[in-house]
């Protein structure tokens, strides 16, 4: 198993856990880019937003509403964004689907 996420997933590399269900994994940014980063994993593994099937429509409307739910639960009811980068040309480091979770600071548009 090469996949850092899968790592954390099997307990076998730390990560600052805070939220944990039969699904995800909730925990904060290394390198926060706001007071509240925090990244949101499904524990199956899915290598890019593109390898997504029918079968995982659900999973992703989970990974959604525990985004929000965790947010406001972490005092961004003023707004917070949801980032989820596919592949090289977008940004993504770790092949596992994540959802990147940024509050508490004003956002701009469109992201540098």
């Amino acid at each position: 198993m090469d996949c850092l996420f899968c790592k954390i997933v099997a307990g076998d590399i730390p990560a600052r856990k805070f939220y944990e269900d039969e699904q995800v994994i909730a925990f904060h940014d290394i390198h926060p880019q706001a007071p509240v980063h925090f990244l949101l994993i499904p524990k199956k593994h899915i290598r890019t937003f593109n390898d997504l099937e029918e079968d995982d429509k659900a999973l992703l409307g989970h990974i959604t509403y525990t985004a929000q739910r965790l947010a406001k639960e972490l005092g961004c009811e003023g707004g917070f964004r949801m980032v989820m980068n596919c592949n090289p040309l977008a940004g993504q480091s770790v092949y596992h689907i994540h959802m990147h979770v940024l509050g508490q600071r004003q956002m701009a548009w469109p992201p540098g």
